[in-house]
């Protein structure tokens, strides 16, 4: 029953926002080459859906960002672990960390290009540096979480340091990292369409949206383009959610609705 009343709230919010900017743009209280009613951008995004350059370039843009993902995936969760789990080497790092995470990836664009071109690599490089921190935080601060009794139980039976890594902290924060995996993934779709946008070079939806910004009558286009963008984040972050509910039932929320 809540998540029918969610989806119903969520479909009138989309509905009623719908509905405000095909009034604002109907009745000519903004320029139509700012904000063109709703109804014909919602046209051109369908029209874009047949469109098989289009669609090529959504497929440029969707693989940097899996493999952007995928990359900091590999990369934050061991280094969660090791940091989480050895206090010395966090210690050591944690001045690194906290100068490097700060810096936003969008002011990296320059540099990263200059040194791997304008091509997939630069993508990948820009999303990688900025999914990586949500998990490996969210790694660290899962690995805090694990229940003491549980590892010292297991300690009391003999198991060593790795066997109680896997057996107890690994399963108690593996909802943790999934959390970090799905806020990673929206930061990765943002910078895989930030960076196609201020390249200006190759394919992707954020070319397409540069190109058609640069028409004279490209509003319609790049609006489309946003909402193919925010369509596209919607449904990874409902497929990433899902997910979760059905590989961490443990959890005290999924136990508590069940």
């Amino acid at each position: 029953m809540k998540r029918r009343q969610e989806l119903v709230l969520g479909g009138l919010g989309v509905l009623l926002a719908f509905g405000a900017c095909e009034a604002v743009g109907r009745a000519g209280i903004v320029r139509r080459d700012y904000l063109p009613p709703a109804s014909e951008v919602l046209a051109r995004a369908v029209e874009l859906a047949g469109d098989s350059a289009f669609l090529a370039g959504i497929g440029a843009t969707l693989r940097a960002w899996a493999l952007g993902l995928g990359l900091a995936i590999v990369l934050a969760v061991p280094l969660g672990l090791l940091f989480g789990s050895v206090p010395i080497v966090d210690s050591a790092v944690r001045v690194i960390v906290e100068f490097l995470r700060p810096l936003p990836s969008v002011a990296l664009i320059p540099l990263v290009s200059l040194l791997l071109g304008t091509g997939t690599e630069t993508k990948v490089a820009l999303i990688v540096y900025a999914s990586v921190w949500p998990i490996l935080f969210n790694t660290i601060y899962g690995l805090g979480e694990t229940d003491p009794l549980a590892k010292d139980t297991l300690r009391v039976f003999g198991f060593g340091r790795l066997s109680v890594l896997l057996r107890a902290e690994l399963p108690a924060t593996a909802p943790f990292i999934a959390a970090g995996v799905r806020i990673s993934a929206a930061i990765a779709l943002i910078l895989a369409v930030a960076t196609e946008i201020l390249s200006g070079f190759g394919e992707g939806l954020g070319i397409f949206m540069a190109q058609a910004s640069l028409a004279t009558d490209g509003t319609r286009d790049v609006l489309a383009g946003v909402l193919w963008a925010g369509a596209i984040g919607l449904t990874i972050n409902s497929v990433l959610v899902r997910a979760e509910r059905r590989l961490f039932p443990w959890t005290p929320d999924r136990r508590a609705a069940a």
